[in-house]
């Protein structure tokens, strides 16, 4: 499938958010390590901006290693990292495509050997990966044909784990003086939290406790959902109403099994549930995607990751609810 017709299928095809289903580009790298297979890996659609043949690639003098250089796209000066590189493949005709993504708000490049084809996936079609696989840098694993038992699977690539690594970011550490005082809810009450990337967990996870916000924290959005569920029923069993038991629920949207989209409805659907203020916090961005949060009635939308900025939201919604002391 060439990369045009593909650029094609993503314009036409990022408005999927109405049924816990995605698009996923698939795509090769080259050889993986020890292996004479080419394996197949994917990225969310959500987070392709265009893809193009390799273009030329100006080198930069002390750039981090699996940093090929930069690129000039129609006046916009990008990094490329060298994906095959970073996972541990060897391409066999070289870094032929360039995938063009964006995340929280900022424009990178990623070098492949070549793209395969759009597929249309539920999200239980997803399920978590072992941190050890490919160095850590897949998130879950998709079962393409939709069997359980099927052979024909795909890498999901945790990109922001990536980028972290590759590019890290100032602005991701969380700090007392950069998040501000600690947040006091009332006693008994959680965030709960939910995301499938490791590193975006563990700075959420530092960011709350910097916050001294209690958490229950998940990898998929079915993870969440069960444990809210639970917690209604506890609650009903008691006669108290659940936002005793809940401040806030703070939620990727990528996610196996159950996407935050997903999430968001089903809580804003359960009358239990009622006045439990849901933050969305996604690497994905743009004006299409914080549509579609809004629509899903989700309180706030914050882009990964920005320490002060989802300190800052944090606050306004739980002020907003009434779960922070007058």
């Amino acid at each position: 499938m060439s990369a045009s017709s593909i650029q094609k299928d993503i314009d036409e095809r990022t408005n999927l958010t109405g049924s816990n289903k995605f698009e996923m580009l698939l795509f090769r790298l080259g050889l993986s390590a020890g292996s004479e297979r080419s394996e197949l890996f994917g990225i969310n659609v959500f987070k392709i901006r265009e893809i193009v043949a390799m273009p030329p690639v100006t080198a930069m003098a002390g750039a981090p290693q699996h940093v090929l250089g930069v690129v000039n796209l129609r006046g916009q000066v990008i990094p490329v990292i060298d994906l095959p590189a970073v996972v541990g493949c060897t391409p066999q005709t070289g870094l032929n495509i360039m995938l063009v993504t964006e995340y929280a708000r900022t424009t990178q490049a990623f070098a492949a050997e070549s793209v395969e084809d759009i597929v249309r996936l539920d999200w239980n079609q997803i399920l978590s990966a072992d941190g050890t696989v490919a160095r850590g840098y897949v998130t879950s694993i998709a079962r393409l044909d939709g069997d359980q038992n099927s052979t024909r699977l795909a890498q999901i690539l945790d990109v922001e784990s990536i980028l972290q690594r590759v590019l890290p970011n100032e602005a991701v550490e969380v700090k007392a003086e950069t998040v501000g005082p600690t947040v006091a809810i009332k006693p008994g009450s959680v965030v709960v939290a939910a995301d499938d990337s490791f590193v975006a967990r563990s700075m959420i996870e530092q960011e709350l406790r910097v916050l001294d916000l209690p958490f229950l924290m998940g990898k998929t959005g079915q993870e969440a959902w069960n444990k809210l569920l639970e917690i209604a029923a506890d609650c009903e069993a008691q006669g108290i109403p659940m936002h005793d038991k809940v401040a806030v629920v703070l939620t990727d949207l990528e996610m196996p099994e159950m996407d935050g989209f997903t999430l968001t409805r089903n809580i804003k659907k359960d009358p239990r549930m009622r006045g439990l203020p849901v933050v969305i916090h996604s690497s994905l961005t743009g004006d299409t995607n914080e549509n579609h949060v809004r629509s899903a009635g989700a309180d706030a939308y914050v882009a990964k990751f920005a320490a002060k900025e989802l300190a800052d939201v944090l606050r306004s919604v739980l002020a907003r609810y009434g779960h922070l002391p007058a």
